[in-house]
Parts: structure tokens; sequence; C-alpha cells
């Protein structure tokens, strides 16, 4: 396996990847299949630039394939740099179970704690995620707070659990 920053020449990998998972589970994301479905490779290339405070980071298995992601994002603002936020997380099912979501979780965390003044990773995560919540956990992450009906998906709410990583 190989984890790596993602960037533009990634962009039909990523956007594959990232198109199965909105299709895959469709609760676990905010945006949807039908929304990103329509970004062409050019939008995808330059989501995935990396900029200073700001990447994504891809698995890739031994025949090449991207079989995870997740994008880490700084807060811009004076007041909240102090902060930053995981989103996207996706391990393609033929890839889970072996600790991939873990090892991207630990390159991610690894990478961002030589940012400087950066105290704290936010992320959120469905409230039913039980195995999602577990890996969270298990790298030191703890929930702080619950938001009620955050995602709403064909009818139906889903609860997500707010969980903080304080790294200073």
């Amino acid at each position: 396996m190989n984890i790596r920053t993602l960037n533009e020449s990634d962009a039909p990998l990523y956007q594959e990847l990232r198109l199965s998972a909105l299709k895959i589970n469709p609760e676990a994301f905010g945006s949807t299949y039908e929304r990103e479905v329509k970004f062409s490779i050019e939008t995808v290339g330059q989501r995935l630039k990396p900029v200073k405070d700001k990447f994504v980071l891809g698995a890739f298995d031994d025949s090449g394939s991207l079989v995870g992601i997740v994008t880490f994002m700084r807060e811009s603002s004076l007041k909240m740099n102090h902060k930053g936020n995981i989103f996207g997380m996706y391990v393609a099912p033929e890839g889970r179970g072996r600790g991939l979501g873990k090892s991207l979780m630990m390159e991610l965390i690894g990478k961002v704690k030589n940012f400087d003044g950066l105290e704290q990773i936010n992320l959120t995560v469905v409230s039913e995620n039980e195995s999602a919540k577990k890996l969270y956990k298990s790298l030191g992450f703890e929930v702080y707070g619950v938001e009620r009906k955050a995602l709403k998906f064909n009818g139906q709410y889903f609860d997500e659990d707010l969980m903080v990583l304080n790294i200073y």
C-alpha cells in the first residue's frame, strides 16, 4: 500500500472513487452523487490541488488502484486557524478491514502535526457508523457533541457525532 498527497493528475482516479463512495454510502457525505457527477475533470483537479492548508491523501493498493481518500482543510480565519477539519474519509469496500483507514488517518495526523499553530482536528461522522467511530476513537478523537438531523437523504435524517483530536 502506498499513501501520498493527491494532485491534479489524480483527478480521474479520485473522481471515480468519490462517485463510488457517494453511491455506496450516500448517508455518510454532505454532497451527493447527482451533484458531483456533473463536475468536470478540471474542476476535480482544482479541488485536488494541494495548497498550504488543504490537501487530499490517497491510498493505493499494490495494483495501483486508488482505494482510500481523506481530505484535510485548515480554518482560514484568524480566530479559527488553530483548527483543521477532516472531510470525505472513505475506503472502498475491497480495501476495508485491513487497517487502511487507520493508515490514512495516521498519515494525515502526522502530516498536520507540523503545521505551525494547529492545535486541534475536527471531524463529523454519522452517529450510527460504529466502525468509523471506533477507528477515530482509537486514534484519540473524542466526541464532544451530536448534531441532530445533520443530514437528510431520501426523507431520512442522520445524526452526526462531532469529534475532536487535540494535537498540541
